[in-house]
């Protein structure tokens, strides 16, 4: 293993292409703005606290989101993502030829849409489908064991530090009090566990830990239609019998890293009838967007028109979000539906909104 590991992470040419990651399609905003400005000066200041162990990350943001389920989201202050990114683009190479072909989250070339084409491929080959995830996935991750993890590949003592300092500034996360086999009364308690949704070096984390899962889904149990898109999982195979037993295999071995599959949320379909999956139901030879998905868009389509009919929002923007939804509901059969939520979307300003732009216009003329 490499022992310069830290020294390639605080390297100015590193941290310089961490900061063009962080600033990309943010310029808009005030802190990426502002950081991009004086670029040089603030990576300088960056390495040189990176470098005489000052470096502290800072405190979080937090809010909530109600779409498609209520998640605590945590976002970090402008120069921690630069450094999150500066540790990602060096661990990324070592971790990432350990990854199975099928884990979709958070790795180039793949994501959302690659995912649910491979699912459409599996759906086409197997009868079945067991579909489960992990309840309060992010909340439950233990600490101790992504560190273990996260040891398994790199010995660089001083970035292991830098890491444990990412890991430990966790901010607190919705509360998850599990019992597993060998627990006291208080262990739940004194085990810090939870990472902040948000941070790029969550997302990376969270492949981390499940990736030991995933070889025992794929090795050890030989089961070759298999996907993961963080916590979300679907196993293939033409038993269904087979598939419930896989079920309790899968209790067991999570159980072994503190986490535990959502008891409403693992369920055997015939992939034949149609399966949930990423916002999409997914036949074999064709595909829906959920109807959830589908209120979603007209909740935000209407948010949209009342932005712009009150002139806070422009039309770039209005095109924008449209066009980011199209781009995601056209990988299924929806013509008759993009033609039907667009055909009466009308994009009109105020009168009041009107009027005072006429006033705008009088007063600079005079």
């Amino acid at each position: 293993m490499n022992d310069d590991l830290f020294e390639q992470v605080i390297s100015f040419e590193n941290l310089f292409h961490a900061a063009k990651k962080a600033v990309s399609g943010k310029r808009g905003k005030t802190a990426p703005a502002e950081f991009h400005l004086n670029r040089s000066k603030y990576l300088v200041e960056l390495q040189q606290a990176l470098q005489s162990g000052e470096y502290q990350p800072g405190s979080y943001h937090t809010f909530t989101i109600f779409e498609p389920k209520k998640r605590l989201i945590s976002a970090a202050p402008f120069i921690d993502r630069v450094v999150h990114h500066a540790i990602c683009r060096v661990i990324e190479p070592i971790f990432e030829p350990t990854f199975i072909y099928d884990s979709y989250a958070c790795r180039k070339g793949k994501g959302t849409h690659a995912a649910i084409d491979r699912f459409t491929y599996y759906a086409r080959r197997y009868r079945f489908v067991l579909k489960c995830d992990v309840q309060k996935f992010f909340p439950s991750l233990d600490h101790d064991i992504l560190k273990q993890q996260i040891r398994r590949k790199i010995r660089d003592v001083r970035l292991l530090a830098f890491i444990d300092r990412i890991i430990d500034n966790s901010n607190p996360q919705e509360t998850v009090y599990n019992y597993f086999p060998g627990d006291d009364l208080f262990t739940p308690f004194e085990r810090r566990k939870g990472i902040p949704i948000g941070n790029l070096t969550s997302q990376f984390f969270a492949n981390i830990y499940l990736n030991r899962f995933d070889h025992f889904i794929k090795d050890d149990l030989g089961i070759k239609g298999y996907i993961r898109y963080v916590d979300d999982m679907a196993m293939f195979g033409d038993d269904a019998c087979m598939l419930h037993s896989l079920l309790s295999k899968s209790i067991n071995f999570l159980s072994d890293v503190r986490l535990r599959l959502h008891p409403n949320k693992c369920h055997v379909f015939q992939t034949s009838k149609g399966v949930p999956f990423l916002g999409f139901t997914i036949f074999p030879d064709h595909r829906l967007v959920r109807r959830t998905s589908v209120t979603r868009f007209k909740r935000r389509l209407q948010k949209l028109q009342k932005q712009y009919q009150a002139g806070y929002s422009e039309l770039a923007d209005v095109r924008s979000s449209i066009h980011a939804w199209l781009g995601h509901v056209k990988h299924a059969d929806s013509l008759g539906l993009r033609t039907y939520m667009l055909l009466n979307a009308v994009f009109k300003r105020g009168q009041v909104h009107q009027e005072s732009c006429a006033r705008g216009r009088v007063q600079q003329q005079s």
